[in-house]
């Protein structure tokens, strides 16, 4: 067994998206209606991303020349950040698991928080306990849009956002998780279809919604990530199904928002955190958290 640092090339990233696959089912299995390729090309520009700004907290594992096993991590501004840890299901049991996530937690050595998201696997619950994690069991909202559930917006107004509103995302990240988004904000203006921004003298936020997903939204208060979360779904495609991750309890003005629209509510995995409460309003993305 070789653990090594994960390359910045295709041949790697190609890699870590195989051995996810084999351990979640492909790269995004969710309600997603893009195209596989496209699904795959933005998995692995994540790899390579994240190879770039954090190459000391991406690793390979390989047996045989093979790759079993991959963990990606990034430290931003003092929090240490999971994106990725999966093992082959053939040698899952065998603490391949547990190798990967030493590396990557080197990575964060000197952080006083940290963050990730769990799936529901028993075994992955245990291993971040066990590495000091609380876990906060998460909820997920799916389903078409019933836009007669989507009231008013009121006078908070909400509009596309762009690179010239990266000091404000950033300025709202440091708020609510103590760090900045930084580099990865980017990464997501390229490959996210939108974001919307408020910024007014109620106070700040931001929502990246990409087809019926919502992938990351934050504000400095619930009334403004309301505000957001209404108009991310109100820009739902037709015919579209919303999906809405990563929900904890002290995101109940989410659920509430969902249950306007008539989306469904159902359990899915953990946020899982040290040093840290849950970010609130916040709803984290699954890779950049």
């Amino acid at each position: 067994m070789i653990i090594r640092p994960v390359r910045d090339s295709a041949a790697d990233a190609a890699a870590v998206r195989e051995v996810a696959a084999a351990a979640f089912g492909g790269p995004a299995a969710t309600v997603r209606q893009d195209a596989p390729d496209v699904r795959a090309v933005r998995h692995e520009a994540r790899t390579r991303h994240l190879v770039r700004t954090d190459p000391q907290g991406c690793w390979l594992a390989e047996d045989g020349g093979r790759t079993v096993g991959a963990a990606l991590s990034l430290r931003r501004e003092g929090l240490w950040l999971l994106a990725v840890l999966v093992v082959d299901p053939a040698v899952q049991g065998k603490g391949v698991g547990r190798l990967l996530l030493q590396r990557a937690a080197a990575h964060g050595r000197g952080c006083l928080r940290g963050m990730l998201c769990a799936s529901p696997s028993p075994a992955a619950a245990r291993r971040y306990r066990l590495s000091g994690f609380t876990l906060h069991p998460a909820m997920q909202l799916q389903g078409p849009v019933d836009r007669a559930g989507l009231q008013d917006p009121g006078d908070l107004p909400v509009h596309p956002g762009g690179p010239g509103q990266l000091h404000l995302l950033d300025s709202v990240d440091r708020r609510l998780r103590g760090a900045a988004h930084g580099p990865d904000h980017g990464f997501m203006l390229a490959h996210f279809e939108e974001l919307l921004v408020a910024d007014s003298l109620a106070g700040s936020g931001y929502c990246y919604r990409d087809g019926g997903e919502v992938k990351l939204l934050a504000a400095t208060s619930k009334r403004i990530a309301v505000r957001l979360l209404r108009e991310a779904l109100a820009r739902v495609p037709e015919g579209t199904d919303a999906l809405v991750e990563h929900l904890t309890a002290e995101q109940e003005w989410a659920v509430d928002v969902g249950l306007e629209v008539g989306l469904t509510v159902g359990t899915r995995g953990y946020v899982a955190l040290r040093g840290m409460r849950p970010p609130v309003p916040y709803l984290p993305n699954g890779a950049f958290l």
